[in-house]
C-alpha cells in the first residue's frame, strides 16, 4: 500500500505545493478548483519524476522552515543594507570582492539550496560551483573584510544546511 501511494505521489510535499498555489492564483476559490489542483499536483510531479532520479533523504522540515525565516529576515535586512550602499557610497569607494566558498556540503540538493540563498540574498552572488562540488564562487557587491564575508556564509548558512539535509 504504501508503495502504491508513493508511486502516485512520488513527491507528496511538491503536490500539496503544486495544489496550494493553483488554488491561491485563481480569482475564485471553489471545490472544482482545489479538487484539479490536485490533480495538476499528482500529474507534474509523476511527469517529471525521471529527472529526480536521487530524491534526499532525511530532510528535517522542522530545520527548514526555521531556514526559511531566517533567510527572508536575511533578505530584507539586505535588501535595506545595499539599498544604503548605493544611496550613500560612491561607485569608486566600492570594494567589491570575488570569495572562494569551500563547501563541506556534498548532496547536490545541498549545494543548490546553498547556491541559492547566497544569490537571494541582496549584494552577493553564487557565480560557479567547482568541477568537483568542493567550492562556490562567490560575488559580494561591497566588503570591508572578504574573510568575514567568507565566515558569515559557512556559519550562518552551511552549518545549517548541513543541519536541513543530514
Amino acid at each position: 500500500m504504501t508503495r502504491m501511494i508513493g508511486w502516485f505521489f512520488p513527491h507528496p510535499f511538491l503536490t500539496l505545493l503544486i495544489a496550494f498555489v493553483w488554488t491561491v492564483l485563481q480569482p475564485q476559490v471553489s471545490a472544482g478548483m482545489v479538487v484539479f489542483g490536485l490533480i495538476l499536483g499528482m500529474i507534474i510531479p509523476l511527469m517529471t519524476t525521471r529527472w529526480w532520479p536521487d530524491r534526499p533523504s532525511g530532510v528535517r522540515f522542522g530545520k527548514l522552515a526555521v531556514y526559511i525565516v531566517l533567510v527572508l529576515r536575511d533578505i530584507i535586512v539586505a535588501n535595506i543594507e545595499v539599498a544604503w550602499i548605493v544611496l550613500t557610497v560612491p561607485n569608486a569607494k566600492l570594494k567589491p570582492a570575488w570569495i572562494v566558498v569551500p563547501l563541506d556540503l556534498r548532496q547536490p540538493e545541498a549545494i543548490t539550496v546553498l547556491a541559492g540563498t547566497v544569490t537571494l540574498t541582496p549584494g552577493t552572488v553564487s557565480s560557479d560551483l567547482s568541477e568537483n562540488g568542493h567550492s562556490l564562487l562567490v560575488h559580494v557587491l561591497h566588503t570591508k573584510d572578504p574573510e568575514a564575508d567568507l565566515k558569515r556564509i559557512k556559519e550562518r548558512y552551511e552549518t545549517r544546511v548541513k543541519e536541513i539535509f543530514g
